[in-house]
């Protein structure tokens, strides 16, 4: 076992080409006929965890790279800090919050990523311009915190750095873990999530089940937030993702607290890709804030004050994440791992890509037989264990 900090060499990483649009071709005719297939095997409700779907519904990237696309806008994830009182934290943390998922779910067509084989890891990290990290309520006077006084003062360099890393730390079931950190900005997430899919007829429902922590040091606040159930609907013809549910975002320390819901389309007339949220302080049960909109296009916030702001998802500034070239990245890193059936999907060869992916497979299974056999758990790189939940092994709030 190598150290965490040798290999990782952020000089190496370079920004991100790779595109994920995926091509809205909808499902084609044999393809249709393999899905039928499935699906006449299948019963309502059933766990789909040990189901082998078709590779051709895969989405050239794997599921832990798909955690790193909800920092898209990582400039608004640095911004939670900027905020000057909790009320504002937490609204900036729900602002951001209802930003992350349009991005990491590119293309109309819904494809399944990869399925992260145990001991995968997947690294990147964010350069972010240090003036578009903004305090809330950029008209108010807050936005001169002590923090920009500071950095005037002295030339400092012109982006914060946030790095990721990602590992699948459990088989069965198949938990993910993510942890995030910006060291300038002394603010880190650490979240593990457990997918459960579930088969219901013409969709499949995955829960994401687990939570994630946001840590903000120098407020020394916590909030911990939960994640929504992604929908694949209409399989057999052009499959698109929705999500649903209700996700709470709470800081027990401050006493604010807000719950967020992703509405799915009713059956007749209704929009889709609706949310609604509320931030609300629970001590004076006062509500501070209210949201509603489309997670993938435009969300309104109104505030207590009665100011209201807009944003479009749309229109927001993509920061490209930056991630070692394939030669420079170890054998159980994400692209690394997966780049044979990547490069088969990319070709159109699926026979191809099933063949590496089985191969994959196959390894892992003989080593988890081999585990058992010689009775060792398997251990993790980044990430412990901690009651329910795991921990990433060295956090800011550590160091």
């Amino acid at each position: 076992q190598y150290s965490a900090s040798e290999l990782i060499l952020v000089e190496d990483e370079m920004t991100d080409t790779e595109d994920n649009e995926e091509e809205d071709l909808g499902v084609m005719d044999d393809q249709r006929s393999v899905i039928l297939h499935l699906i006449s095997q299948l019963k309502l409700g059933m766990d789909l965890t040990r189901v082998v779907l078709p590779t051709f519904i895969l989405e050239k990237r794997s599921l832990l790279e798909m955690y790193a696309n909800f920092m898209a806008h990582p400039d608004l994830f640095l911004s939670i800090a900027a905020g000057a009182t909790p009320e504002e934290r937490i609204i900036c943390f729900v602002e951001y919050y209802l930003t992350a998922f349009h991005e990491g779910r590119k293309g109309a067509v819904a494809k399944k990523p990869y399925n992260p084989i145990i001991g995968e890891t997947f690294h990147c990290s964010w350069d972010v311009p240090k003036d578009k990290v903004k305090a809330f309520r950029t008209n108010s006077a807050s936005t001169v915190s002590k923090d920009t006084a500071k950095e005037f003062g002295q030339d400092q360099s012109t982006c914060y750095k946030l790095r990721f890393v990602a590992e699948q730390v459990s088989h069965h079931p198949p938990v993910s873990c993510f942890y995030c950190e910006c060291k300038e900005k002394k603010m880190c997430v650490n979240a593990h999530v457990w997918t459960k899919s579930k088969f219901m007829g013409m969709s499949i429902g995955v829960s994401m089940v687990g939570e994630g922590v946001l840590y903000l040091m120098e407020h020394e606040e916590e909030y911990v937030f939960t994640l929504p159930s992604a929908y694949a609907r209409s399989i057999l013809t052009i499959p698109w993702v929705e999500l649903g549910g209700k996700v709470n975002i709470n800081c027990a320390r401050t006493g604010y607290s807000a719950t967020v819901t992703f509405h799915t389309k009713p059956f007749y007339g209704g929009k889709v890709h609706r949310v609604t949220a509320e931030v609300k302080h629970n001590p004076t049960n006062t509500i501070v804030c209210k949201a509603q909109g489309e997670w993938n296009g435009t969300l309104e916030f109104t505030y207590s004050n009665g100011e209201t702001k807009v944003i479009d998802t749309n229109k927001l500034p993509v920061i490209r994440k930056k991630i070692r070239p394939i030669a420079k990245q170890g054998p159980l890193e994400s692209r690394h791992l997966w780049q044979h059936v990547t490069s088969s999907l990319k070709e159109g060869n699926i026979d191809a890509a099933t063949e590496h992916k089985h191969r994959l497979e196959e390894r892992q299974r003989a080593e988890e037989r081999q585990r058992v056999a010689l009775t060792t758990p398997w251990k993790p790189k980044y990430f412990a264990k901690e009651g329910d939940g795991w921990l990433y092994l060295n956090p800011l709030w550590k160091t």
